[in-house]
């Protein structure tokens, strides 16, 4: 009776243990009372907008020079693993860093179309361009959009099909504004009668990547990081006369 009472005190005994345990490891050990720390706030925020800056500042450099293993957003979706490689280098729960490597890749492959968008605005140039074709058999995306099929001036056909000033009443020989990169290192698109920037849509991918860092980084905070950091501070010790 009394080994059996000794296995049912150490089972309770470790089953919290156990919880706790699961817990830092899926969400982080977040060992503080009251406020986070503000170094660790500081380094998340740091953390989150440099991974950003990342992955967003490569793939409009790719498509600002006409780098395609950068402008499709392949180096984006490195700086992304590279992001949640940090967040688990610093103990940061695994739930954690698979919702930031998440996110990462999101913003990664969105940013490619909102780079291009960038330097169509920035050196693009407008030319008419005549429909020869429009997909009308179903919407594009399924968002009620049109495809037009067109050619410029000399009778050459875009390489894209056009989807901005596209719909249900286009028809062939109708003329279309067209923006193109007189360099050719983005194609071509539709012409915008104005709306937000091209990097407006990036915002809450970009503004959801640094929270979930800042969290995960913020949580990552160990009891025992702080005493080993405080004990390797010298002290004074008092000398008795």
């Amino acid at each position: 009776m009394s080994h059996l009472r000794r296995r049912r005190r150490f089972s309770s005994s470790a089953e919290p243990d156990l919880v706790a345990h699961l817990r830092a490891m899926v969400w982080g050990p977040a060992e503080f009372v009251g406020l986070p720390p503000g170094r660790l706030v500081a380094k998340g925020v740091l953390a989150g907008l440099l991974g950003t800056e990342a992955i967003v500042g490569t793939t409009l450099f790719g498509a600002w020079t006409g780098r395609p293993a950068l402008a499709s957003g392949e180096a984006g979706l490195v700086c992304a693993a590279a992001l949640a490689l940090h967040l688990l280098l610093v103990g940061a729960g695994r739930a954690l860093v698979g919702i930031t490597a998440l996110l990462g890749v999101c913003l990664a492959l969105h940013t490619p179309q909102a780079a291009a968008g960038v330097v169509l605005a920035e050196r693009g140039r407008v030319q008419s361009v005549v429909v020869m074709s429009v997909d009308g058999a179903r919407a594009a995306d399924g968002h009620g959009r049109y495809l037009c099929s067109a050619a410029d001036r000399d009778g050459v056909p875009l390489k894209v099909r056009v989807w901005r000033g596209c719909g249900e009443a286009t028809r062939p020989g109708d003329a279309l504004a067209v923006v193109y990169d007189p360099e050719g290192r983005v194609p071509p698109r539709g012409a915008a009668a104005g709306g937000p920037g091209p990097l407006r849509a990036l915002a809450p991918w970009a503004v959801a990547l640094v929270a979930v860092t800042v969290t995960a980084v913020v949580r990552s905070c160990r009891l025992s990081g702080l005493a080993e950091a405080r004990s390797s501070i010298p002290r004074r010790t008092a000398v008795r006369r």
